[in-house]
Order: structure tokens, then sequence, then C-alpha cells
């Protein structure tokens, strides 16, 4: 398995990552038994960057992971994340905010609980809390490094200004938000910001939450519980308007004889060492696709001719529902 730095100051980590977050929650029915199956597969493949966090499912997803690395954890690293208390409907004790430092001991101690470990290998605030300073949120994250319960720490979707800032109190070994040929937002500021500081990169969703496979041109092509059905781009109109973009992507993976998401991993991995996509899937073959497309170099022309295809600000429809945008820190 190819390897990347995660930043200056960051751990070795594969060049792709796993998501888990599909797992058990937004993507139709969980099926635990394949789950853990996939990240045993992704072990063996030298995929060991098993990306959760607690609010996915309230803990639930944190525990799968905690079930599948048993026996075995010192062959993981694994991320996870706190601060994102609405997406599951987790709440902090009265008094405390997502970003308040006696609420980050907590998380953590439930985290390492949840997932059966005595250290969390990369640390992240899954969304900053405006309520907060992030000196004063990191600078909790930084005492758990201090104590041996976090080894790097993670912004998720936070600004370039929130990085610099959060980057002067501990070393921030990682961002993660999302990155891909349709959601190309983090180029203008948060890119630069973190290869300024040296920090690595982690992409959520490269694969446009599976828009970009080309199998999804339709709104029938989601489950009905699918919480993409929910998103704007998944919208009947906005789906049909972002499916007329995927021509050029299908034209060059019929040409290559590899799938649309491989081409768009491919595309995803080529903008930057420092850039390590965390594709999720519950599935072992789609895992195996995934993987499978770090063997994919694509020409100088072709990248340029993605980027063409899928210029900044082309996606019809904003990235989450306008309640969950407006929790984003870019």
């Amino acid at each position: 398995m190819q390897q990347r730095k995660l930043g200056r100051n960051g751990p070795q980590v594969p060049a792709l990552g796993l998501g888990c977050m599909g797992m058990s929650i937004a993507y139709g029915e969980p099926d635990d038994d394949e789950s853990i199956a996939t990240m045993h597969r992704a072990l063996e493949l030298g995929v060991n960057l098993l990306v959760t966090s607690d609010a996915y499912g309230n803990g639930v997803n944190e525990q799968l992971i905690g079930r599948a690395i048993k026996g075995r954890r010192e062959k993981f690293l694994l991320a996870t994340k706190f601060g994102n208390l609405g997406l599951a409907g987790i709440s902090a004790p009265p008094g405390l905010s997502a970003g308040h430092p006696d609420y980050v001991r907590l998380a953590c101690d439930k985290s390492l609980q949840r997932l059966g470990v005595d250290v969390i290998d990369i640390y992240g605030l899954h969304r900053v809390d405006p309520t907060v300073p992030i000196e004063d949120t990191v600078g909790a994250m930084k005492k758990l490094v201090d104590q041996g319960k976090v080894r790097y720490l993670a912004l998720s979707e936070a600004g370039a200004q929130t990085i610099h800032r959060a980057h002067k109190v501990h070393p921030i070994a990682a961002v993660e938000t999302e990155y891909s040929l349709w959601s190309r937002d983090v180029e203008k500021d948060v890119l630069p910001a973190c290869r300024e500081l040296g920090i690595g990169f982690m992409a959520y969703a490269p694969l446009g939450r599976g828009f970009l496979t080309a199998t999804m041109k339709t709104l029938d092509a989601l489950l009905p519980k699918d919480r993409r059905r929910d998103h704007p781009r998944f919208d009947p109109n906005n789906i049909q308007r972002n499916a007329e973009l995927l021509a050029p992507l299908e034209k060059i993976a019929a040409t290559r004889k590899c799938t649309p998401a491989q081409v768009a991993l491919a595309w995803v991995l080529a903008q930057g060492d420092d850039i390590v996509p965390i594709p999720g899937t519950k599935r072992r073959r789609y895992l195996e696709q995934n993987v499978a497309s770090l063997d994919v170099k694509l020409s100088a022309e072709e990248i340029a001719a993605l980027a063409a295809a899928f210029p900044p600000g082309v996606t019809a429809g904003t990235r989450y529902p306008e309640k969950q945008m407006k929790a984003l820190g870019i």
C-alpha cells in the first residue's frame, strides 16, 4: 500500500483511508457483519486508517469499530471526532457546549470506552463551536495529548483563520473536509492554509457521496431511507442537472477500462501527496475497487480536462441542507 505523511507533524498513513459513517447511518440499512468484514479486508489491503465520529449513530459506529479491531488494535490507525451534536441528537451536559473544554474531556473518555482502546491516534473537532474560542477547545484537546489519551489532533470543516489560530495552540496534524470533483471550495482558502502550515488534508466524500460513481443519475437510485434524499444536490431537479456533468468522467473511465469512481479518486489523489482521500463504504467489493484507483495514473491532460468539466461552483445545490450548512466553519 502506498503511504503518505499526514502533514509535517502527523503520522504515516495509507494513501487511502476508510470512512466508516455509512456502515451505521445515512446510506440504507446497516450490515454489521459485512462492515466488519470490510474493515478486516481493508487491513489485508494495507488500508489501516479507519475514520469515524461519535456523531455517527450517537456512538454506534465507534462501537462497531471497537468490535472489528478487537485483538488487533495495534494494526489500525483510529481517527474519530467529537462536537457535532446536531447530527445524531447528542446532547452535552447542562452548561456545556460542543467545544467547551470540559465537554472535550468527557467526549474523549466516552469514545475511548466505545472503541475499547487506551489511546486515539487522531482526535478531531467535528464542527467548530462558534460560542467557544477555538483556542480554548484546542487547548483542552492538547491536554488529551499530554495525558496520553490522544496522539494527534485534527479539525473538520474549519475555515482558514480558525486553522491558523488552532495551530498556534497545538500542531494540527490534519484537516478533514469534503473534497471531490464536485466539491472544490477548499481550494480557495483551506488547502492553501493547510499547505502553509504543513497540515495534512483528509478528503471525505471524495466520490461526491456516491454521485461520482455515475450510478445514481436519478433519485430512484437511492433507497427510501437514504439520507441523501434530504441533500439539495440530490433534489430531483438538481440531480438531473448534475448528471449532465458526468460525461467527461465516464469517457475517461471507458478509455482506461476502469470505473468512473476510480477516475474520480485518482483525480483527488493527483491533487497532492498531502491529501488522503477517505472514501466510505460498508462493502468489500467497493473497498477493493477504491484501492484499485491507486493504480490509475491520470495524465496531465486528463487531470486538466476533469478540472475544466467540474469547475468550482458548477454543482447544482449546496453540500448540505441549510441548517447543516450554517454549522460549517468554511
